[in-house]
C-alpha cells in the first residue's frame, strides 16, 4: 500500500480537466506523496542542499495568455511536460494534485507552494491520455520534446 491511498485517485483526463475548471491554485507534484511531502513542508535545492519555503510544484492553473483554448489541451501539456520525472527520479514517484499558496520559485522558476491541500493522485493512465493528447498536436513543440529524439523519428 502506498502513502496517500486515502486520497481519490483522478482516473481520466476529463476527470482532472474538470478539477482544473473548478478549482484554482492547483498545482501537480511527482514525489512519493503527501504523507512523505508534508512531514517537512519544503522542498530542498538538489544542487545546494539549500531548503526551499515550499514544495515545488508545477501550476495547473490556466494562464490568460491561453485565450479560451482548451482546457484539456492545457492540463495535458502541463503533464506532459514533467512526465519524465518518475523515470529520473526513482521508483515510488507518482503526480498528485494539491492546492496551496505560492510562496517563492525554485531554482528551475517553478513555484514553491505552502499550506498544502492534498487533492488526489493522478493515475498513470491520464499520463498516457495526456501524453497523446499532446503527440496529437501537429505543432513542433520544439526543446519540449521528451523523448530525446524529436517527433516523428
Amino acid at each position: 500500500m502506498h502513502e496517500g491511498d486515502d486520497l481519490p485517485v483522478v482516473r481520466t483526463l476529463a476527470e482532472l480537466t474538470d478539477l482544473v475548471e473548478g478549482n484554482r491554485r492547483l498545482y501537480v507534484r511527482w514525489s512519493k506523496g503527501p504523507d512523505t511531502d508534508l512531514g517537512d513542508v519544503s522542498s530542498t535545492d538538489e544542487l545546494t542542499g539549500v531548503p526551499m519555503p515550499g514544495l515545488s510544484a508545477n501550476p495547473l492553473d490556466e494562464e490568460r495568455w491561453w485565450e479560451g483554448r482548451p482546457l484539456r489541451l492545457w492540463v495535458a501539456r502541463r503533464l506532459y511536460d514533467y512526465a519524465h520525472l518518475p523515470h529520473e527520479k526513482g521508483p515510488g514517484i507518482r503526480p498528485w494534485v494539491l492546492q496551496g499558496r505560492e510562496t517563492g520559485r525554485g531554482p528551475d522558476n517553478e513555484p514553491l507552494v505552502a499550506e498544502v491541500r492534498p487533492m488526489c493522485w493522478i493515475d498513470p493512465g491520464v499520463i498516457d491520455e495526456a501524453r497523446a493528447e499532446v503527440e496529437n498536436q501537429t505543432h513542433d513543440w520544439g526543446p519540449l520534446d521528451r523523448t530525446g529524439h524529436g517527433r516523428g523519428s
